[in-house]
């Protein structure tokens, strides 16, 4: 592509879509080491996601299967599969999946395993996430062409995501 045609493109530009909050309070199931890498489950039992255009719960059932490796000699990174669904406070059902990475230095790694430590800066790690929507409710049709980008961070209940429409 020549350098004319490169700055005629429109620059990437986004709004803030929603935030996200996923419980996932029965854990971390670990599946285990494979030659793909370390394979784990995080399985969603509820949240919540509010922003202008779009507020609800997230239900039960849903999860990410993430897998990990190591970047590096003092960091691990990871990759997101994940599928949920969300339902608007007026009833309309949302089909969310997402990909995504994770960048965690291995002194947050720890600090994330030790209970009694404070909560980490998120700042410290990167945790972003790719998602898109599916829905048949005509009021929320526009989802259906949203791919959106979101930075998240760890919780005491599971993860919480800021979540950007791109435009």
């Amino acid at each position: 592509m020549s350098a004319a045609a490169t700055q005629a493109l429109p620059p990437l530009r986004s709004r803030i879509l929603c935030t996200v909050e996923f419980e996932v309070a029965g854990g971390l199931i670990a599946i285990g080491s494979s030659p793909f890498g370390d394979q784990r489950l995080g399985y969603v039992t509820g949240g919540r996601f509010y922003g202008e255009r779009l507020n609800g719960t997230v239900l039960p059932g849903g999860g990410n299967w993430s897998r990990s490796g190591r970047l590096g000699d003092a960091a691990a990174v990871g990759t997101f599969d994940a599928r949920a669904v969300w339902q608007t406070a007026g009833g309309a059902l949302i089909y969310v999946t997402y990909g995504g990475r994770s960048v965690i230095p291995d002194d947050v790694r720890a600090a994330f395993a030790d209970p009694s430590a404070p909560p980490v800066d998120p700042a410290r790690y990167y945790l972003r996430i790719a998602p898109v929507f599916e829905t048949a409710d005509p009021a929320l049709a526009w989802l259906n062409g949203v791919l959106a980008i979101g930075v998240g961070e760890r919780t005491d209940f599971g993860v919480r995501h800021v979540v950007h429409e791109v435009l």
